[in-house]
């Protein structure tokens, strides 16, 4: 069922990783090493990911992989809004790719870029446009962020919340479609830049809008598509029934997960950002749901990807 996996989400961000609690990133570095190696000793020929990072920042980059983030990885990937939240324009996108291509001789993914409607619906329209005329060809796997609004009875994924302005609200309006499915002005020109432009949809725990997104996915013409996994939801009752019926309703895709959230009694804070009290936990989460979702398949397992071409 899954084409890559993902280790976590912008580790760069404090909104996704607490970087007080592991200045320097030498627990995230351990974590995401230990967590390569148990994929890679399940189903070694499934393609494994750094975690997007963002901001896009070589520098960082070059700190992981001094401490061995990137040893076992086949790709690394990053993301970008440059009309919302990067203080950089949408027009640097080559170069930002070039960045980070300096770096690392590891193919560079791009899985979320996006563009919301905060403004008006004109301006996504426009930058769904711009952003495939950039990306498509440059690099091997593009997930635009993402295909529903986040409900507003929702919070979005922020430290600081209504304390960041208009930031904060723009994360409510990134979809391709409102959050009852009615679709905006991008929806109707996404199948131009299809397959080679694929969605990142994140599903919540049981989430309502699951049968629905496999419609309407199919319908833009989208072949691949990144979601996650929770380790944090893997504490819930039904983790594993869940689990299952988002992985079977996503079968047919070329299928990129991410591996996040630390569940809050295993942090060394009760929080999902916080460093593991064992990281080595996180790698056996890992493991276990490339065990159900993308077991070794006999020789082809022996193998590993081919580099920069088997992946483009």
């Amino acid at each position: 069922m899954l084409e890559a996996v993902k280790f976590w989400n912008e580790p760069n961000n404090k909104s996704h990783w607490d970087l007080e609690l592991d200045p320097g990133w030498p627990k995230f570095a351990q974590m995401v090493q230990l967590a390569a190696t148990a994929v890679k000793a399940e189903s070694p020929s499934l393609t494994r990911v750094l975690g997007g990072i963002s901001p896009i920042d070589p520098t960082f980059l070059t700190l992981l992989r001094e401490q061995g983030a990137l040893a076992d990885m086949h790709a690394v990937a990053v993301h970008g809004f440059p009309l919302d939240w990067n203080h950089w324009t949408i027009h640097e996108w080559p170069e930002k790719l070039a960045e980070i291509q300096a770096v690392t001789p590891l193919p560079v993914w791009v899985t979320e870029v996006g563009v919301s409607t905060f403004g008006a619906e004109e301006v996504q329209a426009w930058g769904l446009k711009r952003t495939a005329e950039l990306l498509i060809g440059r690099a091997p796997r593009i997930h635009w962020y993402s295909l529903y609004d986040l409900p507003k009875a929702w919070p979005a994924t922020t430290r600081h919340r209504e304390a960041e302005g208009s930031s904060y609200y723009r994360h409510f309006h990134m979809g391709l479609l409102l959050e009852d499915g009615t679709p905006k002005l991008a929806a109707k020109h996404f199948h131009e830049f299809a397959p080679e432009l694929g969605i990142c949809q994140w599903f919540h725990f049981e989430d309502h809008r699951l049968e629905d997104a496999v419609r309407w996915l199919k319908r833009l013409g989208v072949t691949r598509l990144r979601t996650g996994l929770s380790w944090a939801d893997s504490f819930r009752p039904g983790c594993d029934a869940w689990f299952d019926r988002q992985m079977q309703a996503l079968d047919g895709f070329d299928v990129t997960v991410t591996f996040c959230f630390t569940p809050e009694q295993r942090g060394l804070q009760p929080h999902h950002t916080s460093a593991p009290q064992v990281p080595e936990e996180f790698a056996e989460f890992c493991a276990r749901m490339v065990r159900r979702y993308a077991p070794a398949q006999g020789a082809a397992a022996a193998a590993e990807p081919a580099g920069a071409a088997a992946l483009a």
